[in-house]
């Protein structure tokens, strides 16, 4: 029976829907009679519901890829597709669509409007998508609600610790009900307490919501808690380690041993 249940485990891995593919990726910066390249050569994959964590330090490409992910930045060469769309290949027209229908952000520096409350930080990304005032508020109320702050509906940005406001954010990018989410360094700005908290309440959202999220970081620690680490050094992969399929063989290139 023990085995039967192992094999249906496996098969279910195996099935699991590639939300984001990356193939070959490059962007090559010219600086001067220099040649940079940000990025040298990326392949990975994501799966549908999986928590990704992107790893490395200052400069070695990781905001790079990620603003590659969310189309905020041309690949010199490579493909991108997201959900089954080639995004390197699209317009800014049709870029910002298909953020717009796809995509949630959460930010390091919250990115909040100071002049608005909690609420209606949270309403704004509906309004875009031109649905009514009572439905936006309705659904962010639900959003602040499931990341625990329900209480701090009416509070301004300037009157919420650093937690409350990144939980607002965070609020913010589920409101659209994103198919993908992407995360920038977002626990910079809080302790260390604030950050396991955060990293906790995002593991529960991917969880429950089945949601994909993408979120690069410097700290291994907050990578401990992600289904998938992608280590990047120098533009490059140096080592992808899938914990929600140990039985995947470990990616590690080499030439960095």
């Amino acid at each position: 029976m023990e085995e039967n249940n192992t094999k249906h485990h496996m098969e279910d891995m195996d099935n699991r829907k590639v939300v984001i593919q990356v193939k070959n990726l490059y962007k090559i910066y010219k600086v001067g009679s220099t040649k940079v390249h940000a990025l040298n050569g990326v392949d990975f994959d994501v799966h549908e519901g999986e928590f990704c964590a992107i790893i490395g330090t200052s400069g070695s490409g990781k905001s790079t890829l990620l603003n590659m992910l969310a189309g905020l930045e041309k690949p010199t060469k490579g493909e991108i597709v997201l959900d089954g769309q080639h995004i390197e290949q699209m317009n800014e027209k049709q870029l910002v669509k298909f953020r717009r229908e796809n995509v949630g952000f959460i930010f390091q520096s919250f990115n909040l409007l100071g002049t608005l409350n909690a609420l209606e930080n949270v309403a704004l990304p509906l309004a875009f998508r031109g649905i009514p005032k009572l439905v936006r508020l309705k659904k962010a109320m639900k959003m602040l609600r499931l990341v625990g702050l329900k209480a701090h509906a009416m509070h301004m940005p300037n009157q919420m610790s650093g937690g409350q406001q990144q939980r607002v954010g965070m609020a913010r990018a589920l409101v659209v009900n994103p198919k993908i989410m992407f995360a920038d360094e977002p626990t910079g700005n809080l302790d260390s307490k604030t950050s396991k908290e955060m990293m906790n309440l995002m593991r529960h959202i991917v969880n429950e919501h089945k949601k994909t999220l993408v979120m690069v970081t410097h700290d291994d620690s907050l990578a401990a808690i992600a289904d998938k680490v992608i280590r990047i050094v120098d533009g490059k992969i140096v080592k992808i380690e899938d914990r929600k399929n140990p039985d995947a063989k470990e990616k590690k290139d080499e030439t960095m041993e």
